[in-house]
């Protein structure tokens, strides 16, 4: 067994091997680098920090479950875990279509000011609003490029569409926000 510190260099692969033959230090050392962006990306998509753990959890999960059948070089780990992630909240938001708007979970802004407080909750709840309004596919994309600024290439593998695909997928997103938000930007003081 390895210690942790040790495990900084290691890479992906190498741990999944790792921890298939029992090396419990590897399976931390993965969670430890994925895990968190595993969490955010699916608060980003479900906007709900329950729901999300739960799919942070159930995701990190299934890489435990495939390790003794990973394949070195066929998929970065991080890519895997992002497909399998975003599978799992579109699952959990084709299951919860059907909530009234006003039972969605709110998000919570820590800011100092009331006001500051107001206007970065009322842009938030705004922009979650009008991506919640696109289409599944067109939310992942604009969410990996432009939230989690990921590389088309990257998106694209982790989308298993081409690259034009993804252009094409985020420029529409970002249209159908500009429109959906364009009545929105002087309530929102963004003129």
């Amino acid at each position: 067994m390895m210690a942790l510190d040790a495990m900084n260099d290691v890479s992906d692969d190498t741990l999944m091997v790792l921890y298939a033959n029992g090396d419990q230090d590897a399976a931390r050392m993965l969670t430890f680098r994925h895990a968190p962006r595993v969490l955010s990306l699916s608060k980003r998509l479900l906007w709900d920090a329950t729901e999300a753990e739960d799919v942070a959890q159930e995701a990190m999960l299934r890489l435990w479950r495939i390790a003794p059948d990973w394949r070195n070089g066929e998929a970065k780990v991080s890519t895997w875990l992002y497909r399998v992630t975003s599978n799992l909240c579109t699952d959990r938001l084709r299951k919860k279509r059907g909530v009234a708007l006003e039972d969605a979970p709110q998000s919570i802004d820590d800011a100092p000011s009331a006001l500051e407080t107001m206007t970065t909750a009322a842009r938030a709840d705004a922009l979650q609003m009008a991506m919640n309004e696109l289409p599944e596919r067109q939310k992942l994309a604009v969410t990996l490029r432009h939230i989690d600024e990921l590389s088309n290439p990257e998106i694209a593998q982790i989308m298993e569409i081409s690259v034009e695909a993804v252009e094409s997928l985020t420029a529409r997103g970002k249209r159908t926000l500009a429109k959906l938000l364009l009545d929105q930007k002087e309530n929102l003081g963004l003129e």
